[in-house]
């Protein structure tokens, strides 16, 4: 049996909430052989505290050995198994501001990156320009013209933006042009399939003519593609967890996420105090909680330890202001592992912990790396974490007589 016809048939109503805080991108790795961690070196008590009151485990966001991206690690967490439902990076930037898409659209999640005289890239995140400037960029690409294809361009955050194309004939296997390496120039759009020659044609042109527009740019001179995506399709929470879920989130992918899942996107915090202020506000309403904090994972994309550390003990402050609001389920994870030391994802299992009454407590002091190893969750796929949320919260019966 399907996992979510499974709770389909079982899901109870109650007036339960689960919270589920992610810290981005939050497991890691010790500089040295032996050291600590980025969590087990930050100064966290209220995550301690809470981790001698729940239970912990590391979670594997795909299975064992696989690195994933944002998409497939939230949909872990929130209980869909990500080798079965894929959904492309573009799809979720795209839905995350607000973009209906149609059938046979094409998302694409574009980065702006500066190259050098040669046409290397020397920086893929164009130093991160600031919203304010960026966003002036991408509307300026709105002037790319292809025949027979309407263009969207929405400016997304600093050096994100989102491209849609609409027209006869596209798919959305395509290949990213983002190399994932400085010192090189993009890559091409290729097509995985005949289906998306088409789309790798269109991408093709609407580089060739971006660049042009950009070329007297000092940073944002040129632009990567990722994530080439069409219109997903996915149960909603409400369907196959009988749930009223919300998600308070700051960068429009993962409320991109969030909404394809059929979550509300409450609130327009642009801060973690501010997200604080959101889940008080909105707690009588919902069931279910998604809040998403990002600056672990950025920090550990950028191989900065130290702040990384700072941005975890940031998080640690906001907890207080979460068991004010007494939830019967706390989770806290991350969708994936950042080690600054290796400044990408990685497929290290996550620190996970879960705190409810129901909780069968299992002696660990911390909440870090070492301490999760020998919690009582053990290692375990993120697809479960929602069954077990939805257990200790009462909302599951029994399953067969």
């Amino acid at each position: 049996m399907d996992m979510h016809d499974l709770t389909r048939s079982l899901h109870v109503k109650n007036d339960s909430k689960i919270v589920m805080l992610v810290a981005d991108g939050l497991g890691g790795l010790p500089l040295e052989p032996g050291g600590l961690t980025e969590l087990e070196t930050a100064n966290t008590p209220n995550l301690d505290a809470l981790a001698r009151r729940g239970v912990s485990g590391g979670s594997i966001p795909v299975t064992l050995g696989i690195s994933p991206g944002s998409g497939p690690g939230h949909l872990g967490l929130f209980g869909y198994d990500p080798l079965k439902y894929v959904i492309g990076r573009g799809a979720l930037e795209a839905t995350g501001i607000g973009i209906e898409l149609a059938e046979g659209d094409v998302a694409v999640r574009c980065n702006f990156c500066t190259i050098d005289g040669e046409g290397n890239i020397t920086d893929r995140r164009a130093g991160r320009i600031p919203t304010d400037q960026s966003a002036p960029l991408a509307e300026r690409l709105r002037q790319v013209q292809i025949p027979e294809i309407e263009i969207v361009v929405e400016p997304v955050k600093e050096h994100r933006f989102v491209v849609v194309f609409r027209g006869v004939g596209l798919e959305g296997e395509v290949a990213d042009t983002d190399p994932q390496a400085t010192g090189v120039p993009p890559l091409e759009p290729v097509p995985r399939d005949p289906d998306s020659s088409r789309t790798a044609e269109v991408a093709h042109e609407f580089i060739q003519q971006a660049r042009q527009l950009l070329a007297g740019e000092a940073r944002a001179n040129c632009l990567t593609m990722r994530g080439f995506s069409g219109k997903p399709a996915l149960p909603s929470y409400k369907e196959v967890y009988g749930l009223r879920a919300a998600a308070v989130a700051v960068y429009p992918m993962y409320k991109g996420l969030a909404r394809l899942v059929g979550m509300d996107i409450v609130g327009g915090a642009k801060t973690l105090d501010e997200q604080m202020d959101v889940l008080a506000a909105n707690w009588n309403d919902y069931d279910f909680f998604f809040l998403h904090y990002k600056y672990t994972d950025s920090t550990g994309e950028d191989g900065n330890f130290d702040a990384k550390v700072a941005r975890i003990e940031d998080f640690d402050a906001a907890i207080p202001r979460v068991l004010e609001l007494n939830p019967t389920v706390t989770i806290v994870t991350g969708d994936h592992s950042t080690p600054a030391k290796m400044s990408a994802h990685s497929w290290h299992p996550v620190p996970t912990l879960l705190v409810a009454d129901s909780c069968r407590t299992d002696g660990c002091e911390a909440f870090g790396e070492r301490d999760a190893v020998h919690g009582g969750l053990g290692q375990f796929k993120a697809k479960h974490l929602m069954t077990l949320a939805l257990a200790h919260a009462g909302r599951l019966g029994k399953y067969g007589a």
